[in-house]
């Protein structure tokens, strides 16, 4: 009974996340995505007992039909969902909680070679956006969104989005008010200010060449 229930918490995450989900047997047969996940059950109980070899196999096996490698290792929570899931890697000692959603080429990578925790850790309600990267043994907050192609190295705090290279917040939702307070954004500010920058050094430049031209003529 358990293990049904699993499966139909696993359909639902799905039209909660994907629109274009129109029915269970859809999503059943033709979700990758939900497939790999069913697979790391399985490979995830055997790695449990402790059984040598098959639990890696197992993983293999899931990622050659659907382009997604979870290590059997990685602990995932319930509501785990990953749309267009080609290029998903999730680390042996990854910690996914409950409804957390990825989408295609998300890396939970690590960044130490000893057997420790080394892997993300990500709590409820976590969104990751296309092609991010999560290195180390970090923790996102419960509610976190990562914006697509950001490089995460450092843990953030809940209810707080986070962009770029490497990922920083730029905005924290408050849960009890609703509202959004905005952050400052040092790089980007700096960009502006070189931009202005520029742009005053052109203005300038070209009143140099019309004040040269102008002394020519004469």
């Amino acid at each position: 009974m358990g293990f049904i229930r699993n499966i139909r918490k696993d359909i639902q995450a799905v039209f909660e996340h994907d629109p274009a989900a129109r029915n269970a047997w859809e999503v059943f047969f033709a979700y990758p995505g939900f497939h790999a996940r069913q697979f790391h059950r399985l490979a995830h109980t055997l790695w449990n007992w402790r059984v040598p070899f098959f639990p890696r196999l197992i993983s293999h096996t899931s990622r050659f039909f659907t382009g997604i490698e979870i290590h059997p290792g990685a602990k995932i929570g319930e509501g785990f969902f990953i749309d267009h899931g080609m290029g998903v890697v999730i680390g042996e000692t990854s910690e996914i909680k409950n409804n957390v959603a990825l989408y295609q080429g998300v890396t939970l990578g690590g960044t130490s070679l000893l057997k420790k925790k080394r892997h993300p850790t990500l709590c409820n309600n976590v969104v990751v956006g296309a092609g991010a990267k999560l290195i180390g043994a970090i923790t996102i907050g419960a509610n976190v969104k990562v914006g697509a192609g950001s490089v995460v190295i450092t843990s953030v705090p809940a209810n707080a989005t986070v962009v770029g290279v490497p990922g920083r917040v730029v905005e924290i939702r408050n849960p009890d008010t609703d509202t959004v307070e905005k952050l400052p954004d040092p790089v980007w500010e700096r960009l502006e200010g070189l931009e202005k920058r520029i742009a005053g050094l052109e203005k300038t430049s070209r009143g140099m060449r019309s004040k040269s031209r102008k002394t020519t003529k004469r």
